[in-house]
């Protein structure tokens, strides 16, 4: 408790960190009442197209060019934006730490061949291959989840990696193995809990990029048919930027200010987080 104490007093004392947190929390609340708030389907027709925003007491953000309300597209595309983020962001990070201690821990051959199959996947442009991977196995939430995931996954395994060399060397790993500790305890138990300050700064970080991507895949025609996002709506309004640019303006935004969120969040994690930084 004392510990958790500790890392709230230094995380508040970041102005902007708690601004982040604050936008971060509202695009949250966002997700959570669409549903109630909007409880009709946001593809539904309920108005005239191009009705601006202010210009109906019952459209709070106006309509596109198909009559739909802006508002419910933004509320629920609140709920994708989030899911996909977070979720791609675990699963690359789940894999990435994974490649990265194996690879740091045992070094020699197993290294290299973990590097070389990480550099492999580096070598590719990611939005590029993410396009590829989602065009593949056909746009959904779960594919775009995935593509998003494969292509984020090197960065923290890179991290991972340099951190697991730096601790293999240190007494406590040494005096665990030489008391017969096994590998698997060794990396989850002592090295594992020393190196996840910065593994939790970067998948802060990659839950931004997440975002952006999917919302670029959306743009594209490449996310779920079936489901409003950020990026579908962007999108769908390119054609009558000139004439009702508010369409692709609102979403783009939300989804500005969401990735400016996360990234504040993440200097105030790794000012909390960072052991050196403690006592400034």
């Amino acid at each position: 408790m004392a510990a958790v104490r500790d890392f709230w007093r230094r995380f508040r004392r970041n102005r902007a960190a708690l601004a982040g947190l604050a936008i971060l929390l509202s695009v949250l609340v966002m997700a959570l009442s669409a549903s109630r708030l909007f409880p009709t389907d946001p593809w539904d027709m309920v108005a005239q197209p191009f009705v601006w925003p202010g210009q109906s007491d019952e459209l709070l953000l106006g309509s596109d060019m198909l009559g739909r309300d802006l508002a419910a597209g933004l509320f629920h595309g609140a709920s994708v934006s989030l899911v996909v983020g977070f979720a791609a962001t675990l699963a690359a990070v789940l894999f990435g730490t994974t490649i990265g201690a194996v690879a740091g821990y045992y070094r020699g051959w197993v290294d290299d061949l973990l590097m070389r199959f990480t550099e492999l996947f580096q070598t590719i442009p990611q939005f590029i291959f993410a396009v590829v991977v989602v065009a593949i196995l056909s746009p959904s939430v779960l594919n775009v989840t995935l593509a998003i995931a494969l292509v984020s996954w090197p960065a923290v395994a890179r991290l991972v990696r340099a951190e697991f060399l730096a601790l293999r060397e240190r007494e406590f790993v040494q005096s665990s193995i030489s008391i017969g500790m096994g590998d698997l305890r060794i990396i989850v138990t002592q090295i594992l809990p020393n190196a996840v300050a910065p593994i939790i700064v970067t998948g802060s970080l990659m839950v931004a990029t997440a975002i952006l991507t999917e919302a670029g895949l959306a743009f594209l025609g490449l996310g779920d048919p079936n489901i409003m996002s950020w990026g579908t709506i962007i999108g769908a309004g390119r054609d009558a930027l000139r004439s009702a640019w508010y369409i692709t303006a609102i979403p783009g935004l939300a989804i500005m200010l969401t990735v400016l969120a996360l990234n504040l969040v993440g200097e105030g994690l790794n000012d909390a987080l960072n052991p050196r930084l403690k006592n400034r």
